[in-house]
């Protein structure tokens, strides 16, 4: 099932040249990065750095929403650590990612940590993107 966008909250422009060994910017100015393929050791970012850093914000702002739905109050403290990892598929036909998001909520009992994982993941932009898609699991503290 696709989710289709009805009322478009923002748009991201960005302009990226040189691949993986290049550099990107937004149209604002506020993103200017340089670009090493992974594991290089060549200065810049790679993809899978910026996408765990996309990810793991956005899901930050779906665990205050799932909060405030569900009546728990989001502890101060709270953080989200990405592994994203990039391979390839079973006889290497084309390349994947996978993700491991591993969620701290100091104070929360386990039960209630993970209702706010999990309703993260049901209205986070990047869990549905990903959903279906590539493998995402989740751990807590």
């Amino acid at each position: 099932m696709t989710l289709k966008i009805e009322n478009r909250l923002y748009t991201a422009h960005t302009h990226t040249t040189g691949g993986r060994a290049g550099a990107g910017r937004s149209s604002d100015g506020a993103l200017d990065v340089q670009l090493s393929p992974p594991g290089s050791g060549k200065p810049g970012t790679n993809p899978e750095q910026l996408f765990g850093v996309g990810y793991s914000a956005c899901f930050m702002g779906a665990i205050q929403l799932a909060g405030g739905r569900l009546g728990i109050r989001v502890p101060d403290g709270v953080a989200v650590d990405a592994e994203v990892s990039l391979g390839k598929t079973a006889g290497d036909a084309a390349y994947a990612l996978a993700v491991k998001l591993s969620v701290t909520l100091p104070g929360l009992s386990d039960a209630q940590k993970w209702q706010l994982v999990e309703g993260a993941h049901q209205t986070c932009p990047y869990s549905n993107a990903t959903r279906g898609n590539i493998e995402v699991e989740f751990a807590v503290a």
